[in-house]
Protein backbone atom coordinates (compact mmCIF):
# COMPACT_ATOMS: atom_id res chain seq x y z
CA UNK A 1 0.00 0.00 0.00
CA UNK A 2 1.54 3.28 -1.16
CA UNK A 3 0.31 6.27 0.85
CA UNK A 4 0.96 9.91 -0.03
CA UNK A 5 0.10 12.89 2.17
CA UNK A 6 -0.09 16.18 0.28
CA UNK A 7 0.75 19.31 2.25
CA UNK A 8 0.35 22.59 0.34
CA UNK A 9 2.52 25.41 1.66
CA UNK A 10 2.87 29.15 1.33
CA UNK A 11 5.07 30.80 3.95
CA UNK A 12 5.01 27.81 6.30
CA UNK A 13 8.67 27.88 7.39
CA UNK A 14 7.52 27.97 11.03
CA UNK A 15 5.66 24.68 10.62
CA UNK A 16 6.98 22.60 7.73
CA UNK A 17 9.80 20.76 9.51
CA UNK A 18 7.69 19.94 12.57
CA UNK A 19 4.65 18.74 10.61
CA UNK A 20 6.86 16.60 8.36
CA UNK A 21 8.53 14.89 11.31
CA UNK A 22 5.20 14.33 13.03
CA UNK A 23 3.62 12.73 9.95
CA UNK A 24 6.56 10.43 9.21
CA UNK A 25 6.54 9.14 12.78
CA UNK A 26 2.93 7.98 12.52
CA UNK A 27 3.25 5.26 9.88
CA UNK A 28 6.26 3.64 8.17
CA UNK A 29 4.61 3.56 4.72
CA UNK A 30 3.52 7.19 4.63
CA UNK A 31 5.27 9.55 2.23
CA UNK A 32 4.87 13.32 2.04
CA UNK A 33 4.56 15.63 -0.95
CA UNK A 34 5.00 19.30 -0.09
CA UNK A 35 3.51 21.50 -2.81
CA UNK A 36 5.07 24.91 -2.31
CA UNK A 37 3.83 28.05 -4.06
CA UNK A 38 7.20 29.81 -4.23
CA UNK A 39 7.12 30.84 -0.56
CA UNK A 40 9.35 33.89 -0.02
CA UNK A 41 10.11 32.74 3.55
CA UNK A 42 12.25 29.80 2.38
CA UNK A 43 9.78 26.96 3.01
CA UNK A 44 10.99 25.02 -0.05
CA UNK A 45 14.62 25.31 1.02
CA UNK A 46 13.77 23.70 4.34
CA UNK A 47 12.05 20.83 2.57
CA UNK A 48 15.10 20.31 0.34
CA UNK A 49 17.23 20.19 3.46
CA UNK A 50 15.04 17.45 4.91
CA UNK A 51 15.24 15.50 1.66
CA UNK A 52 18.97 15.04 2.20
CA UNK A 53 18.26 12.58 5.01
CA UNK A 54 14.66 11.44 4.40
CA UNK A 55 13.68 9.64 1.19
CA UNK A 56 9.98 9.75 2.05
CA UNK A 57 9.81 13.53 1.62
CA UNK A 58 9.07 14.92 -1.85
CA UNK A 59 8.77 18.49 -3.11
CA UNK A 60 6.78 20.05 -5.91
CA UNK A 61 7.70 23.71 -6.43
CA UNK A 62 5.35 26.02 -8.30
CA UNK A 63 6.08 29.36 -9.90
CA UNK A 64 3.87 31.46 -7.64
CA UNK A 65 0.89 31.61 -5.32
CA UNK A 66 -1.55 29.64 -7.46
CA UNK A 67 -4.02 28.53 -4.82
CA UNK A 68 -4.94 25.61 -2.61
CA UNK A 69 -7.19 23.79 -5.07
CA UNK A 70 -4.70 23.61 -7.93
CA UNK A 71 -1.95 22.65 -5.44
CA UNK A 72 -3.96 19.62 -4.35
CA UNK A 73 -4.89 18.74 -7.94
CA UNK A 74 -1.23 18.77 -8.98
CA UNK A 75 -0.51 16.59 -5.97
CA UNK A 76 -3.30 14.19 -6.98
CA UNK A 77 -1.86 13.94 -10.49
CA UNK A 78 1.57 13.27 -8.97
CA UNK A 79 0.04 10.40 -6.98
CA UNK A 80 -1.80 8.98 -10.01
CA UNK A 81 1.30 9.07 -12.22
CA UNK A 82 3.36 7.25 -9.58
CA UNK A 83 0.71 4.63 -8.76
CA UNK A 84 0.01 5.50 -5.14
CA UNK A 85 -2.98 3.74 -3.60
CA UNK A 86 -4.14 6.36 -1.09
CA UNK A 87 -3.68 10.10 -0.95
CA UNK A 88 -4.38 12.50 1.91
CA UNK A 89 -5.07 16.21 2.14
CA UNK A 90 -3.51 17.84 5.21
CA UNK A 91 -2.75 21.37 6.38
CA UNK A 92 0.79 22.33 7.32
CA UNK A 93 -0.14 24.20 10.50
CA UNK A 94 -1.13 21.29 12.81
CA UNK A 95 -4.81 22.14 12.63
CA UNK A 96 -5.03 18.55 11.39
CA UNK A 97 -3.52 16.18 13.93
CA UNK A 98 -1.15 13.63 12.30
CA UNK A 99 -2.03 11.17 15.06
CA UNK A 100 -5.45 10.78 13.41
CA UNK A 101 -3.91 9.18 10.29
CA UNK A 102 -4.38 5.56 11.53
CA UNK A 103 -8.10 6.24 11.97
CA UNK A 104 -8.35 7.36 8.36
CA UNK A 105 -6.47 4.27 7.19
CA UNK A 106 -8.84 2.03 9.12
CA UNK A 107 -11.93 3.77 7.75
CA UNK A 108 -10.72 3.75 4.12
CA UNK A 109 -10.72 -0.06 4.13
CA UNK A 110 -14.46 0.11 3.47
CA UNK A 111 -14.69 3.45 1.70
CA UNK A 112 -13.46 5.41 -1.30
CA UNK A 113 -13.22 8.74 0.54
CA UNK A 114 -12.81 9.44 4.25
CA UNK A 115 -13.58 12.92 5.52
CA UNK A 116 -12.35 14.24 8.85
CA UNK A 117 -15.46 15.91 10.23
CA UNK A 118 -15.54 18.77 12.73
CA UNK A 119 -19.34 18.56 13.05
CA UNK A 120 -20.21 14.86 13.03
CA UNK A 121 -20.43 14.60 16.83
CA UNK A 122 -21.23 18.17 17.78
CA UNK A 123 -18.74 21.00 17.23
CA UNK A 124 -15.11 19.92 17.59
CA UNK A 125 -13.19 23.13 16.90
CA UNK A 126 -10.60 24.72 19.18
CA UNK A 127 -9.40 28.35 19.22
CA UNK A 128 -11.72 29.76 16.57
CA UNK A 129 -13.55 33.04 17.31
CA UNK A 130 -17.31 32.58 17.50
CA UNK A 131 -17.87 34.55 14.27
CA UNK A 132 -15.71 32.20 12.23
CA UNK A 133 -17.14 29.11 13.89
CA UNK A 134 -20.69 30.18 13.08
CA UNK A 135 -19.68 31.03 9.53
CA UNK A 136 -18.21 27.56 9.03
CA UNK A 137 -21.15 25.77 10.63
CA UNK A 138 -23.78 27.66 8.63
CA UNK A 139 -21.72 27.24 5.43
CA UNK A 140 -21.93 23.49 5.87
CA UNK A 141 -25.67 23.59 6.54
CA UNK A 142 -26.11 25.74 3.43
CA UNK A 143 -23.96 23.38 1.33
CA UNK A 144 -25.88 20.33 2.52
CA UNK A 145 -29.22 22.00 1.71
CA UNK A 146 -28.25 23.21 -1.78
CA UNK A 147 -26.27 20.21 -3.02
CA UNK A 148 -28.20 17.47 -1.15
CA UNK A 149 -24.89 15.82 -0.20
CA UNK A 150 -25.35 13.74 3.00
CA UNK A 151 -22.17 15.19 4.51
CA UNK A 152 -21.88 17.04 7.82
CA UNK A 153 -18.55 18.76 7.07
CA UNK A 154 -18.21 19.42 3.35
CA UNK A 155 -15.70 22.26 3.76
CA UNK A 156 -13.12 20.45 5.90
CA UNK A 157 -9.65 19.83 4.50
CA UNK A 158 -8.47 16.67 6.28
CA UNK A 159 -9.26 13.82 3.89
CA UNK A 160 -8.14 10.51 2.49
CA UNK A 161 -8.98 9.36 -1.06
CA UNK A 162 -8.48 6.12 -2.89
CA UNK A 163 -6.52 7.07 -5.98
CA UNK A 164 -9.00 5.07 -8.08
CA UNK A 165 -11.72 7.66 -7.43
CA UNK A 166 -9.36 10.50 -8.34
CA UNK A 167 -8.69 8.82 -11.69
CA UNK A 168 -12.37 9.34 -12.63
CA UNK A 169 -12.18 13.13 -12.17
CA UNK A 170 -10.81 15.66 -14.66
CA UNK A 171 -8.45 17.26 -12.16
CA UNK A 172 -7.02 19.71 -14.70
CA UNK A 173 -10.47 21.28 -15.06
CA UNK A 174 -10.77 22.17 -11.37
CA UNK A 175 -9.83 25.75 -10.55
CA UNK A 176 -11.69 26.37 -7.27
CA UNK A 177 -9.88 27.08 -4.01
CA UNK A 178 -10.42 26.99 -0.27
CA UNK A 179 -13.90 25.98 0.89
CA UNK A 180 -15.09 25.79 -2.73
CA UNK A 181 -12.43 23.26 -3.69
CA UNK A 182 -13.29 20.98 -0.78
CA UNK A 183 -16.99 21.13 -1.63
CA UNK A 184 -16.34 20.49 -5.33
CA UNK A 185 -14.16 17.44 -4.72
CA UNK A 186 -16.71 15.96 -2.31
CA UNK A 187 -19.51 16.60 -4.77
CA UNK A 188 -17.69 15.05 -7.72
CA UNK A 189 -16.83 11.95 -5.71
CA UNK A 190 -20.39 11.66 -4.40
CA UNK A 191 -21.93 11.98 -7.88
CA UNK A 192 -19.64 9.19 -9.07
CA UNK A 193 -21.08 6.87 -6.47
CA UNK A 194 -18.05 6.90 -4.17
CA UNK A 195 -18.48 5.42 -0.72
CA UNK A 196 -17.90 8.44 1.51
CA UNK A 197 -17.34 7.99 5.25
CA UNK A 198 -16.98 10.74 7.85
CA UNK A 199 -14.97 10.25 11.01
CA UNK A 200 -14.88 12.75 13.88
CA UNK A 201 -11.74 14.86 14.33
CA UNK A 202 -10.81 17.78 16.55
CA UNK A 203 -9.75 20.83 14.54
CA UNK A 204 -7.29 23.16 16.30
CA UNK A 205 -6.67 26.59 14.77
CA UNK A 206 -3.08 27.36 13.79
CA UNK A 207 -0.65 28.62 16.42
CA UNK A 208 2.03 29.79 13.95
CA UNK A 209 1.77 31.58 10.63
CA UNK A 210 -1.12 33.44 9.02
CA UNK A 211 -4.53 32.10 8.02
CA UNK A 212 -5.28 32.11 4.26
CA UNK A 213 -9.03 32.71 4.75
CA UNK A 214 -10.54 35.66 2.84
CA UNK A 215 -13.90 37.09 1.72
CA UNK A 216 -13.18 35.93 -1.82
CA UNK A 217 -12.86 32.32 -0.64
CA UNK A 218 -16.21 32.54 1.14
CA UNK A 219 -17.92 34.13 -1.86
CA UNK A 220 -16.51 31.53 -4.24
CA UNK A 221 -17.94 28.71 -2.15
CA UNK A 222 -21.37 30.36 -1.86
CA UNK A 223 -21.66 30.54 -5.65
CA UNK A 224 -20.11 27.17 -6.40
CA UNK A 225 -22.75 25.12 -4.57
CA UNK A 226 -25.44 26.39 -6.95
CA UNK A 227 -23.20 25.79 -9.95
CA UNK A 228 -22.69 22.19 -8.83
CA UNK A 229 -26.40 21.69 -8.17
CA UNK A 230 -27.44 22.92 -11.61
CA UNK A 231 -24.66 21.12 -13.44
CA UNK A 232 -25.73 17.85 -11.79
CA UNK A 233 -29.29 18.35 -13.02
CA UNK A 234 -28.27 18.72 -16.66
CA UNK A 235 -25.11 16.64 -16.86
CA UNK A 236 -24.02 13.07 -16.35
CA UNK A 237 -21.20 11.87 -14.12
CA UNK A 238 -18.89 8.96 -14.71
CA UNK A 239 -19.62 6.53 -11.91
CA UNK A 240 -17.33 4.04 -10.23
CA UNK A 241 -17.81 0.38 -11.11
CA UNK A 242 -19.52 -1.72 -8.46
CA UNK A 243 -17.15 -3.30 -6.01
CA UNK A 244 -17.30 -5.38 -2.87
CA UNK A 245 -16.38 -3.83 0.47
CA UNK A 246 -13.01 -4.83 1.87
CA UNK A 247 -12.72 -6.38 5.27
Amino acid sequence: MKILIIIPTYNESDNVRAITRAVLEVHPLVEILVVDDNSPDGTAALVKEMQQTETRVHLLQRAGKLGLGTAYCEGFLYAIERNYDLVFEMDADFSHDPKEIPKFLEAIENADVVLGSRYLTGVNVVNWPMQRLLLSWFANQYTRWVTRMPIHDATGGYKCFRVDILRTINLKAIHSNGYAFQIEMNFKCWKRGARIVEIPIVFVDRLNGVSKMSKNIIGEAAWLVWKLRFSSLFGRSRRLPARNSKK
